[in-house]
């Protein structure tokens, strides 16, 4: 059987090459990030799941950026230890492809709007240098570029980032579809992830290894991958079976950690973030708005004057949205770390925010992936992994290329 090598970078808690192992056509060698509590549930994944005893050496936490020492290893790091490098696990092994999506958030548009200078000065504008020094050493037939659609319009020093990135791809030997707009910006969501989700994916192909690469570039996003859309999922199709988790008569506290809701239910990750009386009787209000078919708070003005009257503040975005259980999620963000007011379960009995386990679910990670971060930390990776269920079917159709 043939098998395909690759490595993650950039790897996060391993959405992106959660599909690639669930095929067994593909073999991954190695994964590289630099965030601990990322790296550790990664690295119990594979161990858990995929049966990879050697998981904490084929796992890399360290600065993408720091490329040599990347290559040929580095020690005694007062904060990423030891390692032997990139070089000596790969051992001159063939590598197929190489995978990957830079952090994001200097090219979404909610950073930008956040960042007083429009984050043209953030270092993530730049990582894409780093990924593509990885591709430029190991010269794998194809690489893999996952982002937000904010990085199309992105323009970071006034320059923009995607003549920046293909300038630079063609420079490494590689070549990547001329109109990203038209072919690369993809809705998720036709791939059978319930969440209105765009993302950039960006198929790089080195040149001596094909011809026609535009119109085998062509192929790939008109014919190829639409093989495996399917039926758009919603949130009751995610999430309506896990168990209900009402508000309690009074708060309890439990391993030092306050709790607003019912927390018996027997499902891991299924457990209810905090929410004071107020926030409850919010949601409550919200959900029952759109059960009764009134709809008095749906509209984006509705929202913010409703913001508003309850915390005396004001806002240029409305903070409030409850999920519909009839349609697709809006987008489940690393921002949901922070607050889950813009992620409210759609059932006005139990009042509440989505849990992690329900995030991961909008994210399609498989029930049995548990994630073992704080909670904080578990929103976060969740908001920013790539799908599961996408990049399943992005590596169905890389074989055609592969």
């Amino acid at each position: 059987m043939k098998q395909y090598n690759f490595i993650d970078i950039f790897a996060g808690c391993g959405g992106l090459s959660e599909g690639f192992k669930k095929n067994k056509h593909f073999n991954m060698l190695a994964a590289v990030e630099w965030e601990k509590p990322q790296v550790e549930n990664l690295v119990n994944r594979l161990v858990e799941k995929w049966n990879m005893s050697d998981a904490e050496t084929r796992v890399l936490r360290f600065d993408i950026q720091r490329t040599e020492e990347l290559f040929e290893g580095w020690s005694d790091d007062v904060e990423y230890g030891s390692h032997e490098g990139l070089d000596s696990l790969l051992n001159n092994q063939s590598l197929d492809l190489i995978i990957g999506g830079p952090p994001c958030q200097a090219y979404s548009m909610a950073g930008r709007i956040r960042d007083a200078n429009g984050m043209r000065d953030d270092y993530r504008n730049y990582l894409f240098e780093s990924y593509l020094k990885i591709v430029r050493r190991y010269r794998p037939k194809l690489f893999v570029f996952e982002n937000v659609p904010g990085m199309l319009s992105a323009k970071p020093g006034g320059i923009q980032v995607t003549d920046l990135i293909k300038k630079q791809i063609e420079e490494c030997g590689y070549e990547i579809i001329e109109d990203l707009k038209q072919f690369a910006l993809l809705d998720l969501s036709e791939y059978g992830v319930p969440q209105k989700r765009k993302r950039v994916i960006i198929i790089g192909l080195r040149k001596d290894s094909y011809s026609d690469i535009q119109g085998l570039l062509k192929s790939f996003y008109m014919e190829q991958l639409p093989k495996y859309k399917e039926k758009p999922k919603n949130v009751y199709d995610a999430i309506a079976d896990l168990p209900k988790l009402l508000p309690l008569d009074k708060e309890v506290r439990v391993g030092g950690r306050n709790y607003s809701h019912d927390l018996t239910a027997k499902v891991e990750n299924h457990l209810p973030r905090y929410h004071n009386s107020r926030d409850i009787n919010v949601f409550k209000l919200l959900c029952e708005d759109i059960e009764s078919g009134r709809c008095e708070y749906v509209s984006s003005e509705s929202l913010k004057q409703l913001y508003t009257e309850i915390t005396g503040k004001t806002s240029n975005v409305h903070k409030y949205f409850v999920l519909r259980w009839d349609k697709p999620s809006n987008t489940i963000p690393a921002h949901l770390y922070k607050d889950g007011l813009r992620h409210i379960h759609p059932d006005s009995i139990q009042s509440r925010s989505i849990t992690v386990r329900e995030a991961a679910r909008l994210q399609t990670f498989d029930d049995d992936y548990i994630f073992i971060s704080s909670t904080g930390d578990n929103y976060k990776m969740i908001g920013n992994a790539v799908p599961p269920r996408f990049s399943e079917k992005l590596a169905l159709a890389l074989e055609s290329l592969l």
